[in-house]
Formats: C-alpha cells, sequence, structure tokens
C-alpha cells in the first residue's frame, strides 16, 4: 500500500468499511492547540452511538489518564506510551509492561535522567512526571533533531527506550510502546476484532509503531503528522487534509459517513 495518500482517496477503495475500532494518539490528534473541543467532544460521542469503538493511545501520565476514561466517551486509554491500561469504568490500571519494583524502577529512571543532563543541562523534567508509573519524561521544546538522536544514542547504552512526542521526550523500559501496548490490549480486552477492523491515528514519532502496516494496515496520521515525515521510518497509510483534533474530526465524520 502506498502511504500518506489523502484520506479522500480511501472512499473509492473501500478500506474503511470495515472498521469498528479507532486506536488514537491525544496529544496534536484529538487536542487542537492543547484542548478537547466542544466538536471533538462531540465526535467522540457520535462514534460511540454508532457502536465505534475509541481507545486512547497516549504518552501522557497513569494519573492524567485515569480521569480521562471516566470523563470521555471512550472504552479505555493506554498511558506512558503502552505501559499501562485503563478500561472505562475502572480506577485500577492493567500492567503492560511488567515493572517488579516500581520504587527501583523510578530510581533508575530518575539517575538515567540525570545522566542525560550531564551532556544536556538545558534538560528539564515535564510537569506531570510526579504522576507517572513506567515512564521517565522531560520537555522536548527547544532540542534539535540532532539532539533528539543523541538523546535516543545515550538512552540505548543505558539499555533504556527513547522516544517523543510534540509534547515531551520519553525514557522508557526498551519493550515498551504504543503497538506493543495496543496489541495486548486489542488480545485482551477486544479480542472480537481483526487488524483489518482497526484503525490507528497519530502525529508525531511516538506514534510511529502505530504506523507499521504489519501489525496495523489501516493507519491516518492527522495532517500535522508531516511535519515529522523524514522521520518516521512507519508513516500512515492516510492524511487527513485537517490538522490536529479537526482532523480527527474529519476521520471520524468519513468513518461515520461510511458505517451510515
Amino acid at each position: 500500500m502506498y502511504r500518506l495518500l489523502p484520506l479522500s482517496q480511501a472512499s473509492s477503495a473501500h478500506c474503511f468499511t470495515n472498521i469498528r475500532l479507532v486506536a488514537t494518539d491525544m496529544d496534536g490528534t484529538l487536542t487542537t492547540k492543547g484542548k478537547f473541543t466542544p466538536t471533538l467532544l462531540q465526535a467522540l460521542d457520535n462514534l460511540a452511538k454508532a457502536d465505534l469503538k475509541v481507545v486512547i493511545v497516549t504518552g501522557r501520565s497513569s494519573g492524567w489518564v485515569s480521569g480521562l476514561v471516566n470523563y470521555l466517551s471512550i472504552e479505555g486509554a493506554i498511558a506512558e506510551n503502552g505501559g499501562l491500561f485503563y478500561s472505562a469504568g475502572s480506577e485500577t490500571p492493567v500492567a503492560l509492561t511488567p515493572i517488579p519494583n516500581v520504587v527501583t524502577h523510578r530510581q533508575q529512571l530518575t539517575e538515567a535522567f540525570g545522566e542525560l543532563q550531564t551532556q544536556f543541562p538545558k534538560l528539564r523534567e515535564s510537569t506531570d512526571n510526579r504522576f507517572r508509573i513506567t515512564d521517565w519524561t522531560f520537555d522536548v521544546q527547544g532540542l534539535s533533531i540532532d539532539e533528539l538522536q543523541a538523546l535516543r544514542n545515550l538512552c540505548q547504552q543505558m539499555n533504556l527506550g527513547f522516544t517523543y512526542s510534540n509534547v515531551q521526550c520519553h525514557i522508557k523500559p526498551l519493550e515498551q510502546d504504543k503497538a506493543i501496548g495496543l496489541l495486548k490490549v486489542l488480545r485482551e480486552y477486544f479480542p472480537q476484532y481483526a487488524s483489518e477492523e482497526v484503525v490507528t491515528v497519530g502525529d508525531s514519532p511516538n506514534d510511529e509503531s502505530l504506523f507499521d502496516e504489519r501489525y496495523f494496515p489501516m493507519s491516518v496520521g492527522v495532517a500535522n503528522v508531516l511535519e515529522y515525515q523524514n522521520q518516521l521510518q512507519y508513516q500512515p497509510a492516510y492524511v487527513t487534509s485537517s490538522s490536529e483534533g479537526e482532523g480527527f474530526c474529519e476521520l471520524a465524520n468519513f468513518l461515520l459517513k461510511i458505517s451510515s
């Protein structure tokens, strides 16, 4: 399949007629200038009424995500780039990344961040880091592509994973990413859906694994994903014409039209 095709071209191929579940990133994909808009909330409600399930797959912290599942019209949310899953109506997360001792793990991440700061003194811990369990975050603002690659290399030397979004950089366990977490959730909570019935949606490098067609043949990037086009090994199959939350609403309306 050719990648990065306009979403409008999908109508002729009927590629989306079997979609039953939308797995979507949050920041820069559901949000518009950092906020949920009334239009976005209505789109989520409309999808739920049409029995099109929505699962959020975000890099945001466990503390943030635990509240989201109680207020949005979604089936659940994966936090910390595949670390934890909150099912709708449950306040207890399911660990997707095994961590035998959380206290020891947090200390190791603290030390790793300190090592990065020795070479990059300008790094600043993200404000939501205190609400995290499986990963450690610092602000991405002001970091160049070369610096991000150097940080990735340093994390690999410490046997840790690294990714970044339009908001944050993440230090994490090597095996932890959005695709691995989502595949686990789909197997355990949504076994009735085949991969062809799931569409993944994102906008930045920490969504890259969601664009891997080996696991998710149907994927969509909102238009701002094009800013990272040269940095993505895996690219979405389709791209909306609108950016951020407006792009997600474009996809939602497209799915609703097909399913009606």
